[in-house]
């Protein structure tokens, strides 16, 4: 105990993130906890986090590539290469988590080198673009067909499209492949990809903001904005085979997402899953992290929930297995009850907030 009040105290930062396998490249969601100078991570075991850690990444000698395309199907991954060229891979929710995770743990990594520190926010800041660079080389790289962007089918208001990419996936790739050094940077030259009619927004999102005035606000670094190339065309799909969701049910505006445990309706066991929330329809739902395909696996409409915190003095009827606490359960109209673990009552408390709305 005295350990883990310790490990506490030090701790930068903690949260869920899937993590690949050394031996077998499967994924597993393991919990995470920054300290100092190390990576601790631990196996969750029926709702609970194991007392010792499952294993620890050694952050001296450490280097990190933010964003990590190295997964064409991940494309919010982190690779921390260790001093004894060990390679991890840890995904993310969102981009947001993702950068946040990155500057934590790049600081974390730099702490003891001060030099080193000034140097990664100068280049953060600074704004220079490659000299003499070609727009015609940047978008045939983008289209080459192993290492260039990847092209999926998305989905906004209702209408799905295909061979489109977000704006923050391109940002991403024009990092990954060193035509930028900042963010700030690839979306000023997405912008001039966009202005020179190289790609083409998608769908609202993109669209309204083309009507600002000022260049570096028309391209936008969002994981909700869509684009294409120019010459692909608008191609609307609607295929079956695909509909498994309700198109409609996808199609709302995330409000909020993040990792949390979800009690299984038979077998009771607990597991990781991403929950998404949208408004307008109003659903949440879950998908498991460990999987390649990127599908619910499970969802409901929100519409007529019921959502509470379950206190923590004793287990509540309906829940089974040691668990970790900070409770929650949403019943459904049809009178189908979930319980969720949130991994603090603040985030418990932010997830009822979020929800309350839009029952």
């Amino acid at each position: 105990e005295k350990i883990e009040s310790t490990i506490i105290s030090q701790c930068l930062c903690c949260g869920f993130l899937p993590l690949q396998g050394h031996i077998v490249r499967n994924w597993k969601v393991r919990w995470f906890v920054l300290l100092q100078d190390k990576l601790l991570y631990y196996k969750i075991e029926g709702g609970k986090k194991e007392p010792s850690p499952k294993g620890r990444i050694l952050l001296d000698g450490c280097t990190i590539t933010c964003p990590c395309l190295e997964y064409g199907n991940r494309p919010l991954l982190i690779k921390l290469k260790t001093k004894t060229n060990t390679d991890y891979f840890l995904e993310c929710c969102s981009r947001e988590e993702r950068d946040s995770w990155a500057l934590d743990i790049t600081g974390a990594i730099h702490a003891g080198h001060p030099v080193q520190v000034q140097e990664l926010h100068r280049m953060k800041n600074s704004f220079k673009l490659l000299e003499n660079i070609s727009l015609y080389h940047i978008v045939e790289r983008m289209c080459d067909s192993s290492t260039g962007i990847k092209l999926t089918r998305n989905l906004e208001q209702g209408s799905r499209y295909k061979e489109t990419f977000t704006g923050s996936a391109l940002v991403d790739w024009l990092i990954s492949n060193s035509f930028a050094v900042s963010r700030f940077e690839a979306v000023t030259l997405a912008s001039m990809l966009m202005e020179e009619n190289f790609i083409k927004p998608v769908g609202a999102r993109s669209t309204e903001a083309t009507r600002y005035s000022d260049l570096s606000e028309q391209f936008l670094d969002d994981s909700t904005a869509l684009y294409m190339f120019a010459e692909s065309g608008n191609k609307n799909i609607s295929s079956k085979e695909e509909l498994q969701f309700n198109i409609s049910e996808l199609s709302g505006t995330i409000v909020k997402q993040g990792f949390l445990v979800k009690q299984g309706h038979k077998r009771k066991n607990w597991k990781v899953r991403r929950f998404v929330l949208r408004a307008d329809p109003a659903f949440l739902h879950y998908y498991d992290p460990t999987k390649e395909e990127n599908r619910p696996v499970g969802g409901f409409s929100l519409r007529g929930c019921l959502v509470s915190a379950l206190e923590d003095n004793g287990v509540p009827a309906g829940v089974k297995g040691n668990v970790q606490g900070n409770l929650f359960k949403i019943i459904t109209k049809n009178d189908i009850h979930y319980y969720i673990q949130a991994s603090s009552k603040t985030e418990r408390a932010q997830w009822i907030e979020a929800i309350k709305p839009l029952t």
